[in-house]
C-alpha cells in the first residue's frame, strides 16, 4: 500500500517539531495539510512511500501548483517537503533524501521585494531622533527592522530585558517561541538607546508596559501601527515605490548575502527553520548580478543583426 511507513513517519515528524523543535501548533497544523495533500498524490498514483523519487516529488510540485496554489503558498509546501524527508531519511524510514535536490520551479516565482541599501539609508535618515518623541520611536523602529531584520510581531512584543546592552544583542522569541540571539549595529544601538532614555519614559507616563516601543497613550503598538508607521516614513522620504514593513526583513538578508555574510548565519539571524526558506535571497542575488552584466558588459547587448 502506498501509505505504508507514510503515517507513522509523519506522526513522528510532528511530535518532532512540537517537542524537539517547539514550533507553533499552527505550524504543525500546516505541515499536517501539506503532508495530507502528499498522501493523496501518493495513492492516486500508486507510489510506495519508500520508493519515492526526487523526480515523483517534482511531479506533485507540479500538480500542486496546477491547482492554482498561489506561489508564496507552494514554496511554504516545499519547505514542508523538505524537512520531511530530510527526518524521513535520518530516522531510517526512507535509505535518503528525496528532496535534498529538489528545487522551486521558476517561472512565476516571485522573488522578495527589496531595497537598495541607498534607499534604505534614506529612509532611516529621514527621520531625526532629535524631533519629536514619535521621531526618535520611529527611527528606533526602522533601524530594528532593517538593521536586525526582526519580524513585525518580534518588534512589537520586544521588551527592555531582551536587549544585551554589553554584547549587542536582542534576545528575540520567534515564530514558536523559538529563542534566538540577532545582532545589533552600532547605529541600532545608538537610536535604540536614544529612544528608551530620551522618549519612551514620556509616552509611558504612569504605566507599566512591559513593551519597548509605545503609543502616544503609553501602550504597547500594534502590528498595523507599525505597518502605518513605515508607510507614512516612506511616503515623506520621498521614496515613490510601495514600502512594507517585511521588505526591510528582506533587504536586510538581501545585503548581507551581497556583502558576503554566509546564507547558513543568514537562517541563523532570520530564525528560518529551514536553510531552504532562507535560499530565496539567493536567487535575489544572482538576478542582480544579471542585471549588472546585462548593464555594464560590453558585449552583453550584442546586435541581432
Amino acid at each position: 500500500m502506498s501509505s505504508a511507513g507514510f503515517e507513522d513517519c509523519s506522526d513522528r515528524f510532528i511530535r518532532f517539531l512540537a517537542a524537539e523543535k517547539g514550533l507553533s501548533v499552527n505550524y504543525q497544523l500546516s505541515v499536517r495539510q501539506t503532508l495530507g495533500h502528499l498522501l493523496r498524490f501518493l495513492e492516486e498514483t500508486r507510489l510506495a512511500f519508500a520508493d519515492v523519487q526526487e523526480r515523483d516529488l517534482a511531479e506533485f510540485v507540479r500538480v500542486r501548483r496546477k491547482s492554482g496554489l498561489a506561489a508564496s503558498s507552494l514554496r511554504v509546501e516545499m519547505v514542508h517537503l523538505k524537512i520531511f524527508f530530510r527526518f524521513a531519511a535520518a530516522r531510517g524510514f526512507l535509505a535518503s533524501d528525496p528532496a535534498a535536490l529538489l528545487e522551486a520551479p521558476r517561472t512565476g516565482w516571485p522573488l522578495p521585494e527589496v531595497l537598495d541599501a541607498e534607499t534604505v539609508g534614506r529612509l532611516v535618515d529621514s527621520v531625526n531622533p532629535d524631533g519629536s518623541p514619535f521621531d526618535s520611536r520611529d527611527r528606533a523602529i526602522l533601524e530594528l527592522l532593517y538593521g536586525s531584520g526582526l519580524r513585525v510581531s518580534e518588534l512589537i512584543s520586544l521588551s527592555p530585558a531582551q536587549i544585551d546592552w554589553d554584547d549587542g544583542f536582542l534576545r528575540v522569541e520567534g515564530k514558536g517561541g523559538k529563542p534566538r540571539l540577532v545582532p545589533m549595529g552600532a547605529s541600532e544601538r545608538e537610536s535604540l538607546r536614544h529612544y528608551l532614555v530620551q522618549t519612551r519614559p514620556k509616552l509611558a507616563g504612569k504605566r507599566r508596559s512591559p513593551r519597548v516601543f509605545l503609543s502616544r497613550l503609553g501602550a504597547g503598538l500594534t502590528r498595523e501601527r507599525i505597518r502605518q508607521i513605515v508607510r507614512a516614513r516612506a511616503a515623506a522620504a520621498g521614496i515613490g515605490e510601495r514600502v512594507y514593513t517585511h521588505m526591510l526583513r528582506h533587504s536586510f538578508a538581501t545585503h548581507l548575502l551581497e556583502n558576503g555574510a554566509d546564507l547558513r548565519v543568514i537562517q541563523e539571524m532570520l530564525g528560518h527553520a529551514d536553510l531552504s526558506t532562507t535560499q530565496v535571497y539567493t536567487s535575489i542575488e544572482q538576478k542582480r548580478l544579471v542585471q549588472l552584466h546585462h548593464r555594464f558588459h560590453p558585449r552583453s547587448r550584442r546586435s541581432s543583426g
